[in-house]
């Protein structure tokens, strides 16, 4: 038995006839697992340190920000920031302190937070 287009159900041609990234969310920059392990890993050792206490993280459509407050209601005192059109110049990964100056820009996250991630040193 064949259906002919008068005999199939419309709802079921609606749904094919509808593109697969219609229910998808506009294009945002984000950041992936890895990256996101690596940030949320410094960040429970500056918490275990009694020096961070809060976070967000904002994905904006030209850039992704993790942002890290000492307090929940101050400004962030750090910004971590993935900037895709940079990547090609200056690195597309940054960190941003409170005042808006630019600690360190690079290619490569690790290096980039090693400006706030202190390793303890042996005297």
């Amino acid at each position: 038995m064949s259906l002919t287009s008068e005999d199939a159900d419309p709802s079921e041609q609606r749904a094919v006839a509808r593109p697969a990234t219609a229910n998808a969310q506009p294009n945002r920059v984000t950041f992936n697992r890895l990256e996101l392990n690596r940030i949320l890993n410094l960040y429970g050792r500056m918490v275990a340190d009694g020096e961070w206490r809060d976070y967000a993280i904002d994905f904006l459509k030209d850039r992704a920000v993790f942002s890290v407050y000492r307090r929940a209601s101050e400004v962030p005192i750090y910004r971590i920031e993935k900037d895709p059109r940079l990547a090609r110049k200056q690195g597309m990964y940054s960190v941003i302190s409170a005042t808006g100056l630019i600690l360190r820009r690079g290619h490569e996250l690790e290096r980039v937070l090693l400006v706030i991630d202190r390793k303890l040193a042996v005297v």
